[in-house]
């Protein structure tokens, strides 16, 4: 019989069979999973935002007529002062930003290894990230209005209450006091991602550190720094993307009077207060922008900075495997060792 002859024929697809088999069921499964997700994404993300973008390029309130004005929103934008003196009170919260990680690192360094008490710290100075970002506004609200909790501290320290600044009020001090109160919210945050990657080093690297004389600021250089560096830099881009988009502090605290509106607020103002609802969208997509420029900077500046982490993390390893061989061939020398005395005695 030829090959012709003994073709089977193919079987019509029954999607009922298939969808009670094991097979159909796992890949109804996977493509619910995947679908419903990106369905809520689309309808409560991607669509919101392209209305928002098509909103920009119109004269609008939420109520009323629109007015097609093309790219007059983003003109006026970059002509109005306020915009601009609310992005350079992004500058604080920035610094702010950095202070906090350099802050979260250290402790992140010290409590990732054997500490008294490292546990209770650990959920101390992560607490205050569990709190809402209104309820913590209120709480240095009340703690920096004149006459309260910090000047009562500082006056069981010796400082005279007439001398000290009004914390809310004073332009010198004020923006300063609510980068302060975001640095308190979100430290405990970076501080347990950091020590989630440092945990995730081999510890045998330090030991093989040791062994050429490393110190343990070496060690923090050479070995934990290049080994979290992935970490370092999503927390960077996080910490100071968040910062251009600070919102709660100012708005909760003083509401963005005596110059702390930084630009969300002053967004907020124009879109809910103005009823300026086209240049509010067109001062959102432009922080998009910002935000997006910045991001893709930080990631050039820290593959730069990062170059040569991958020759040290294989320095490293070639150490490691130098350090392996080592031990083997002690355990090789004392069995050989053993059976020559054991031969002996017989």
């Amino acid at each position: 019989m030829t090959a012709a002859t003994v073709k089977k024929e193919k079987k019509p697809f029954n999607l009922v069979k298939w969808a009670k088999s094991r097979k159909g069921q796992q890949a109804i499964i996977i493509f619910a999973f995947m679908v419903i997700p990106l369905l809520l994404l689309f309808v409560f993300t991607y669509l919101p935002f392209g209305e928002m973008v098509k909103f920009s390029f119109y004269k609008m309130k939420y109520i009323g007529k629109r007015t097609y004005v093309g790219w007059d929103n983003y003109a006026k934008v970059f002509q109005r002062e306020d915009c601009f003196r609310a992005l350079k009170l992004c500058l604080y919260y920035i610094v702010g930003a950095l202070v906090q990680l350099i802050i979260a690192l250290y402790l992140a360094t010290i409590l990732s290894f054997k500490t008294k008490g490292g546990n209770f710290f650990k959920g101390v100075m992560f607490f205050p990230f569990l709190i809402s970002g209104i309820a913590i506004g209120f709480i240095f609200k009340f703690f920096y209005t004149r006459g309260f909790v910090f000047d009562t501290v500082l006056g069981w320290c010796g400082f005279n209450l007439e001398n000290l600044p009004y914390w809310l009020k004073d332009r010198s001090v004020n923006n300063w006091a609510l980068a302060g109160s975001s640095v308190w919210r979100y430290f405990g945050q970076n501080m347990v991602l950091f020590i989630g990657a440092i945990m995730s080093v081999d510890a045998e690297m330090y030991e093989a550190a040791e062994l050429d004389g490393a110190n343990k600021f070496q060690q923090f250089i050479h070995i934990i720094l290049p080994s979290i560096k992935t970490i370092v830099t999503l927390n960077i881009i996080l910490s100071i993307t968040g910062s251009l988009s600070a919102f709660d502090p100012p708005f909760v605290i003083t509401k963005g009077g005596n110059g702390t509106g930084t630009y969300f607020v002053i967004m907020n103002k124009i879109a809910h207060t103005d009823q300026k609802v086209g240049l509010a969208s067109a001062m959102a997509v432009i922080l998009l922008l910002i935000i997006f420029a910045a991001t893709i900077l930080q990631k050039v500046f820290f593959k730069y900075i990062f170059r040569n982490s991958e020759a040290d993390d294989e320095t490293y390893d070639a150490k490691k495997r130098r350090k392996k061989l080592e031990k083997e061939r002690k355990k090789a020398m004392k069995a050989s060792a053993q059976t020559i005395q054991q031969k002996g005695a017989r």
